[in-house]
């Protein structure tokens, strides 16, 4: 499908803390596969929420406590299980996602998996675990740059998918990693603390 009539400025899916949050990893101006430009500000979102959280951590054993526990809360806060997802960047990291779900009530329905398959996705509370340095971006991914230009477009093409699952969120969002983290985080950590 080619071409728009206009860009939609009201958000109904995510609060404005996540919205404004995750907006900071986009530039405000995207150009889509036409060379058309779609101005991103001015967007504001019908509803508030609390603010982002994140967290780095020494070890990936603390991390997983420390988003397990948090997955607790919000079970019994009465978040149900399929409202609640958590994503790492690829496929290779589910491994790591799934382990925060062992001994939880309902874990089988919470979404697990990789940043690409959130895309759809409308969820009350995310994860989006293992934002590592190394990870976002993927390390494979810089190396295999040719020149400048082509490291700027990796650059702004792993952004998208972090930039995704947050949006996922509807109320709550975390992001978690191991020290050293990903450079990314660091708009969350302006906007936050």
């Amino acid at each position: 499908m080619r071409g728009r009539s206009f860009t939609l400025k009201v958000c109904y899916r995510t609060s404005q803390q996540i919205r404004r949050a995750a907006d900071r990893l986009l530039p405000t101006v995207l150009r889509d596969s036409d060379g058309l430009e779609d101005e991103r500000r001015g967007i504001i979102s019908v509803f508030e929420g609390p603010r982002p959280e994140v967290r780095p951590f020494a070890t990936v054993e603390a991390e997983t406590a420390h988003v397990h526990n948090t997955l607790a809360g919000w079970l019994g806060e009465g978040i149900a299980p399929q409202e609640i997802g958590v994503f790492v960047r690829t496929e290779a990291l589910v491994p790591r996602a799934r382990a925060v779900l062992a001994g939880l009530a309902g874990a089988d329905a919470v979404t697990t998996g990789a940043m690409s398959l959130a895309k759809g996705l409308e969820v009350r509370a995310v994860v989006v675990m293992a934002c590592d340095e190394g990870i976002l971006p993927l390390d494979e991914r810089v190396e295999d740059a040719a020149d400048e230009a082509e490291l700027d477009d990796i650059y702004e093409t792993e952004r998208r998918p972090l930039y995704v699952a947050c949006t996922r969120a509807r109320e709550h969002l975390l992001l978690t990693g191991k020290t050293p983290v990903s450079e990314y985080l660091a708009v969350f950590f302006r906007n936050i603390l």
